[in-house]
């Protein structure tokens, strides 16, 4: 049997060990979360080393590094609100940069894909700059988003992010959809800031962080504007309107395209009203500038049929195919 000393030597022994134990596992502890402490400091600053590296991409206009490395370290951090911001934007300019129209869906495809993921993130809620891009990436892909362009365009509108461009982009959204009237108003808006040379919004985003397309009011003609309001116009049978554009938009453009665009709806709007020569003159007028205009020759061959001159319809459409063999309703007339 153990005498009582034996006990109590035994006892302290114990005691003794467990207190050795405790301070050791203390200071393993201590250790161990001094090491977790320095390593998320290093996470955190290469984090921060990363982000100021795509700041610095984006303001020198490298989109496509900016575009591979958010790429990259969204493998490892796949909702980081900033990496998907950064990398739907650079998808964005480098989807509008592309001459391919496949490319460029790719590219807004993914710009949809990853603003969208940002979207579920609560630093969302109040960036104006999130739901711009994705309103003009929607924009940018056919018109079964074109509710979404405006949902989106409108959302940031709502946020106060006054971008110069917005009513223009929601004009042509809502041409889309059919909804003529709110186009109308849209570009009216938009009109009314290119004419003041209004440059686009308060300089509101950090450096590095302005994912937009936007020109300078002088840079992009007014007369393309000035078209997309008489489409909606002519859209609403509201034809002295769209005259009324479209006689402005002859004047100013300096665009020979759209000036044959604006001839063109002018002379459908003045048929309209009862005015043939008028109709007439104007497709005469694409052909002087043109020399050649497959549409205006078989616009022509219609107001001709119309008044009865069969002969010189068909010629007219003859010159319509010659111009353009694939024009089907040219190829139509001249099989019936």
């Amino acid at each position: 049997m153990y005498s009582k000393r034996t006990r109590y030597n035994y006892r302290s022994y114990i005691r003794r060990k467990r207190l050795i134990f405790s301070v050791i596992a203390l200071a393993v502890i201590g250790l161990l979360s001094a090491a977790v402490i320095q390593f998320a400091g290093k996470i955190t600053g290469a984090a921060r080393g990363e982000r100021r590296e795509l700041v610095q991409f984006w303001e020198a206009g490298s989109y496509n590094e900016v575009y591979n490395r958010s790429q990259a370290a969204l493998a490892a951090r796949p909702l980081d609100y900033f990496l998907l911001t950064m990398h739907g934007f650079s998808a964005y300019q480098l989807g509008i940069s592309q001459i391919n129209s496949l490319n460029a869906e790719r590219y807004f495809d993914d710009c949809v894909r990853s603003l969208r993921k940002a979207l579920l993130l609560k630093n969302s809620l109040n960036d104006g700059r999130l739901y711009y891009v994705l309103g003009k990436a929607y924009n940018y892909r056919d018109e079964n988003y074109a509710d979404l362009a405006v949902k989106y365009l409108e959302k940031a509108g709502g946020l106060s992010y006054n971008a110069a461009d917005i009513p223009e982009y929601l004009g042509l959204a809502y041409a889309a959809v059919g909804d003529y009237r709110n186009s109308v108003t849209a570009f009216a808006e938009a009109l009314v800031i290119q004419n003041r040379g209004n440059n686009g919004p308060p300089d509101e985003w950090s450096s590095g962080e302005r994912p937009s397309d936007e020109r300078p009011s002088g840079e992009r003609p007014s007369g393309l504007l000035l078209l997309s309001i008489a489409r909606s116009y002519f859209a609403l049978d509201e034809f002295e309107q769209a005259r009324a554009y479209l006689q402005r938009c002859v004047e100013v453009s300096p665009d020979s395209r759209i000036v044959f665009s604006a001839r063109l709806l002018l002379s459908d709007v003045l048929q309209k009203t009862g005015d043939n020569n008028g109709a007439k003159q104007q497709l005469l007028d694409i052909l002087g500038e043109a020399g050649e205009n497959a549409e205006a020759h078989y616009q022509l061959g219609e107001l001709y049929a119309l008044q009865g001159e069969a002969t010189r319809a068909r010629a007219e459409w003859r010159l319509a195919l010659r111009a353009d063999p694939a024009h089907l309703k040219a190829r139509t007339r001249l099989s019936m």
